[in-house]
C-alpha cells in the first residue's frame, strides 16, 4: 500500500499558519467584525504626510467590545461639528491596503460614520437631528 498524503496546510507549515492566525488577531483591532462601538474621548487634528499639507479632524474612541483607543477619521466638511465628548459612536475601516492608512492620513484606519445611532451624514446634512443621551 502506498503512502497517504496529508491533506494541504499540515505537516512542515502547521506551526508558521498558527503564527499567523496569532498574528492577524494581534493586529485586528476589532476582533474580526467589520464595525464597532465607542465612546468619543477627545477631539484631535492630525497632520497630513509629505507633500500634502492639511488638517484632519479627528476622534480619539475607545473600544466598548475590549477597551482599545483608536483614532478614527470624521469624513466631509463640518461632521466635526456634529460630535461631541461622550457620544457613542460606531466605526469602520477606511478600506485601506491590508487593513491599513489611506493616502496622506498616517496612523488613521478608521472612520466614523454613526453618532448615537443616527446617521453621520444624515446629521451633518439636516435631515435628521442628533439625539441627545
Amino acid at each position: 500500500m502506498g503512502k497517504e498524503k496529508k491533506p494541504h496546510g499540515y505537516g512542515k507549515n502547521r506551526s508558521f499558519l498558527k503564527f499567523l492566525v496569532f498574528l492577524r488577531g494581534k493586529k485586528d483591532i476589532l476582533e474580526g467584525a467589520p464595525q464597532a462601538k465607542g465612546i468619543v474621548l477627545d477631539k484631535r487634528i492630525v497632520e497630513q504626510k509629505q507633500p500634502h499639507s492639511g488638517l484632519i479632524k479627528c476622534v480619539r474612541v475607545r473600544l466598548v467590545k475590549n477597551g482599545k483607543e483608536i483614532t478614527a477619521h470624521l469624513p466631509l466638511t463640518g461632521a466635526v461639528k456634529h460630535v461631541a465628548e461622550h457620544d457613542e459612536v460606531t466605526i469602520e475601516g477606511v478600506g485601506g491596503s491590508q487593513g491599513g492608512a489611506i493616502g496622506s492620513m498616517s496612523g488613521v484606519k478608521y472612520k466614523v460614520f454613526k453618532v448615537n445611532d443616527v446617521s453621520l451624514e444624515m446629521i451633518r446634512t439636516g435631515r435628521k437631528q442628533k439625539p441627545t443621551r
